[in-house]
């Protein structure tokens, strides 16, 4: 029978060596204790080509601001399982044009969506040429590996006023993301038809073409007054986890096939091709 004496020993020298195992250990591992985890990796894909006027654009952005500060989108926050998302807010236009405008950012109530907000509003309006969701995409997907956080859920918030019109086939790319576990949701802006490469049914396109994953859904815009309140209905939605019943279209648009290849088409024939 071992002597009480020698297990406190033992108990001591074990203890001992724990701490100086711990005291060898760099302190950003001590620090670090694994990712963050969050309800939803959110990344708000905002079209910035020229279609979109500088009032448009400032409208939009306008609209995420007010959304994120809303208290619809705090509570929907809150009431998640764990009570914080992780987002990051990107703009794009053609195949080459993707710039994060704000970085990774884990929102957790009001100061932490203020200060995302806040960073969004500061940013210079800046617009860019052609029209490329499937490199928005592939943008977007790529992000995830780099949030930090361990999310429950990733989800791509896409928004645009024309189709794809360069780089590679946008179903592609939503099959690439969805395979990858990625719920791909969109806004299309319906509101204005000014040149050629719009088309009438861009609900339908997106329906059809961009979205995709797990409970997708795309709320569109036909009236630019509805901007600020759907936006604030969109990421409530996508916040909470909550898919849209299927989605109302014009009965032109519900009758006529979609084709994903019709930006494209549309671009060779504008240049000629």
């Amino acid at each position: 029978m071992a002597h009480p004496a020698n297990g406190a020993l033992l108990w001591g020298s074990a203890v001992r060596a724990a701490l100086a195992f711990l005291l060898m250990l760099p302190a950003a591992a001590l620090a670090q204790g694994g990712p963050q985890e969050v309800d939803v990796a959110l990344v708000i894909a905002v079209d910035i080509s020229y279609s979109m006027d500088e009032d448009e654009q400032r409208l939009q952005r306008k609209g995420y601001v007010e959304a994120l500060r809303s208290t619809a989108v705090l509570d929907a926050i809150a009431r998640g399982p764990i009570g914080r998302i992780a987002a990051t807010y990107v703009e794009w236009a053609g195949s080459n044009s993707q710039d994060v405008v704000v970085p990774w950012q884990v929102i957790e109530g009001p100061e932490s969506a203020d200060a995302f907000a806040e960073r969004i509003a500061a940013a210079p309006i800046r617009r860019a040429y052609r029209t490329s969701i499937s490199g928005a995409i592939d943008f977007s997907a790529s992000l995830f590996s780099k949030s930090g956080v361990k999310a429950m859920r990733q989800v791509i918030d896409i928004s645009g006023d024309g189709p794809n019109n360069q780089g590679r086939p946008v179903t592609a790319a939503r099959d690439d993301a969805v395979a990858r576990n990625i719920t791909i949701n969109g806004l299309p802006l319906l509101y204005k038809r000014s040149s050629y490469m719009d088309i009438a049914n861009l609900d339908a396109y997106y329906r059809d073409c961009v979205i995709g994953g797990f409970g997708a859904f795309m709320v569109p815009v036909r009236e630019i007054e509805q901007f600020p309140d759907t936006i604030r209905k969109k990421l409530v939605m996508e916040i909470a986890g909550i898919s849209e019943p299927a989605p109302r279209l014009e009965p032109t648009a519900a009758e006529e096939k979609t084709s994903c290849l019709v930006g494209e088409w549309r671009w060779n024939e504008r240049m000629g091709n």
